[in-house]
């Protein structure tokens, strides 16, 4: 569905490489007059004709740059997901961070069209899931916890934005995990672990988005008029097994307390910041979108499936810092598993 042009354009989260990617993607169209893009430390790559702001989005400052530079469309891309990040701090910029986005944008004259980046965590992962989450399904049982709970809150600031205004386009997208050469998260560096640690007695499915994929349908959020909700997922599914098999990975099944201890090591040897809970309920039961109302709306399927996003990941994958079989069982007999 066309619409008027954007004229001007802010992303969030410009500084962290989905940000930055869909900034770049966004200025190459002629159509836009300006890319703003704000984040609260400077990007570390060159961001063409994007201008940059720092500007916290916690703050009531981010309403007087929508309003200086009259934006009428916002990309809000600054959900933080990783661990890593002191979870009072995740949650201020994924909950007040938002609040205060909304609020400037719902107090903007200018300001017509919101796209959100939300996650598929919020169905969240149980062993009484349906085989398929549509956009209609409820969680059997929802996130009570970390980066899940704050997407189901972040949604629902939208859904309130959206009755008071409601003349503003808005499209909210449920992305599945990404994958792809330039994706870095916690889910990459779990696949990068030399030995995987796996749930006992659980072969969970998985499904993925390319992150080429990702930034197509956000521009294509952004130049268009798609109102609504849509899950944003690759064709097809692979279970854990079949991945670690071909990324040539050996894997270790442990009871799920055990699991901790693989974060420990994950911790010292591979960069993880070990396994939050959302991530081990996914690694344990998975989760699979239907991608109908999104393919539909568009006219347009994902150009990589979950098994060649997979691939993709592969085939430019960092080297790893080898980790002895040995300290694994050495920790896990440790601990008394």
């Amino acid at each position: 569905m066309p619409s008027a042009a954007a004229r001007v354009v802010l992303v969030t989260g410009v500084s962290r490489f989905l940000g930055a990617r869909v900034a770049n993607t966004l200025q190459a169209d002629p159509g836009i007059e300006r890319v703003i893009g704000v984040d609260t430390v400077p990007p570390a790559t060159p961001l063409g004709r994007t201008e940059f702001v720092r500007v916290d989005i916690r703050t009531p400052s981010i309403a007087k740059v929508i309003s200086s530079a009259e934006v009428d469309t916002v990309v809000h891309l600054n959900l933080v997901t990783s661990p890593s990040v002191p979870r009072s701090k995740v949650k201020e910029f994924n909950v007040i961070g938002t609040m205060q986005l909304l609020a400037a944008c719902q107090r903007s004259p200018d300001t017509r069209k919101l796209v959100v980046r939300s996650s598929a965590a919020v169905y969240g992962s149980s062993p009484m899931d349906p085989a398929v989450f549509g956009e209609d399904d409820e969680p059997v049982e929802a996130p009570r916890s970390g980066y899940a709970k704050d997407a189901c809150e972040v949604e629902g600031f939208v859904r309130g934005l959206c009755r008071r205004r409601s003349d503003l386009t808005v499209s909210v997208l449920r992305f599945a995990n990404f994958l792809g050469p330039g994706v870095d998260s916690p889910l990459t560096r779990y696949l990068r672990l030399p030995v995987v640690p796996t749930v006992l007695g659980f072969d969970p499915r998985l499904q993925f988005v390319h992150e080429d994929d990702g930034v197509e349908v956000l521009r294509r959020m952004t130049v268009e008029d798609h109102p609504g909700t849509y899950n944003v997922a690759g064709d097809g599914v692979l279970l854990l097994s079949q991945a670690l098999r071909r990324a040539g990975r050996s894997y270790v099944p442990l009871p799920s307390p055990s699991i901790s201890v693989a974060g420990d090591m994950g911790r010292r040897f591979a960069g993880m910041t070990g396994f939050s809970p959302e991530l081990l309920r996914w690694l344990t039961y998975g989760r699979v979108l239907d991608t109908g109302r999104l393919v539909a709306e568009l006219s347009w399927r994902p150009k990589y499936t979950t098994e060649a996003a997979f691939a993709d990941f592969l085939s430019a994958r960092v080297p790893e810092r080898g980790v002895p079989l040995q300290l694994i069982e050495r920790l896990i007999g440790r601990r008394g598993t």
